[in-house]
């Protein structure tokens, strides 16, 4: 499904050289967030405590404890401030989050059939251990927007169904109808590896981005949704889908209505929306409609998406050097 590239560009006189590295961490590419990770890696509670303190939305704080938990080694700094903290949301979200991400990264992303037994073991106890936080945590904080987000990827986790893993999304979309963490959470549910359908994928995605206000996050969904599909068709199926003219045209829509609408405010989304349309334009070689997103992007891109690609890094500049050249 993957060939790759060798990443590298024409230089000066011919000479080949190296296209300078992507900035893809999100603490490095994302104004403001790099904070969090310093008070992270210091074990400093009261700084962690003042950077959510000081963000001004509810998406914003979603994206924050999510990069929040690929930092190595926090749980340790994260339990004492539980303990210490007792009734206080943050703590707890922070410190399930990390226990996901634990647990997540001992399971791997290889298919079902592709973990072992302990594997899974492992993975659960970490989860639930997560979930007996955020159980608390949301019985005492309904609209807290970080934890619900977290149980909806808990509810996928640990098995318990389509019908929980939405009740858990309606409980948050009820305090907050277009939180884009929790909806991408919810899509990943209802495609047909996670027990869903194409039809559930494709029209939850499709029922989000209509019933946002334009300029929201919420077409960048359609776009993920067709590349869940594109993954799991071979060969020339999955390029005779990218390249069908209904695929392509849904994703202009969606792109219009969202990430190149006039009312579109960059915020911490803004990365992973254009990464993932330049990569759902670029599998179906409409390589014009990719160049709008690779030139908003720069030198930055977000794994999200891109990460089901080998050598994904190599693969996003040999798209981007022939994605620009159309302009």
């Amino acid at each position: 499904m993957s060939r790759s590239s060798s990443g590298r560009e024409g230089g000066d006189e011919g000479r080949a050289e190296r296209a300078p590295a992507l900035v893809t961490d999100p603490f490095d590419a994302l104004h403001g967030l790099a904070p969090l990770r310093t008070a992270a890696r210091a074990g400093d509670w009261a700084a962690t405590q003042d950077f959510f303190a000081g963000l001004d939305s509810v998406d914003k704080t979603s994206v924050a404890v999510g990069a929040f938990g690929g930092i190595d080694g926090t749980e340790t700094y994260l339990e004492k401030a539980v303990a210490a903290r007792p009734g206080d949301p943050l703590p707890r979200t922070l410190l399930a989050e990390r226990y996901i991400r634990i647990g997540w990264e001992i399971r791997s992303g290889a298919r079902a059939e592709h973990v072992s037994r302990d594997q899974f073991a492992e993975f659960h106890s970490w989860l639930r251990k997560a979930e007996q936080l955020l159980i608390e945590v949301c019985a005492e904080q309904p609209a807290y927007a970080p934890a619900w987000t977290a149980r909806i990827t808990l509810a996928r986790g640990l098995q318990l169904g389509q019908s929980e893993t939405r009740r858990r999304y309606d409980r948050l979309s009820a305090h907050h109808p277009h939180h884009f963490s929790a909806q991408a959470q919810l899509l990943q549910q209802v495609c047909p590896k996670w027990g869903g359908s194409w039809e559930d994928a494709h029209g939850f995605a499709q029922e989000c981005a209509a019933s946002a206000p334009d300029g929201s996050h919420a077409g960048i969904l359609v776009a993920e949704a067709h590349i869940e599909h594109w993954l799991e068709l071979e060969g020339s199926e999955a390029t005779a889908y990218m390249r069908g003219v209904p695929v392509r045209d849904d994703l202009r829509h969606a792109a219009l209505v969202s990430v190149l609408h006039s009312a579109y405010r960059q915020d911490w989304h803004w990365i992973t929306g254009h990464s993932t349309f330049a990569l759902a334009f670029s599998l179906g070689g409409h390589l014009e409609d990719a160049a709008r997103h690779f030139a908003a992007l720069g030198n930055t891109a977000s794994a999200s998406s891109w990460q089901y690609l080998g050598d994904w890094q190599s693969r996003f500049m040999k798209f981007r050097k022939a994605a620009l050249a159309t302009l």
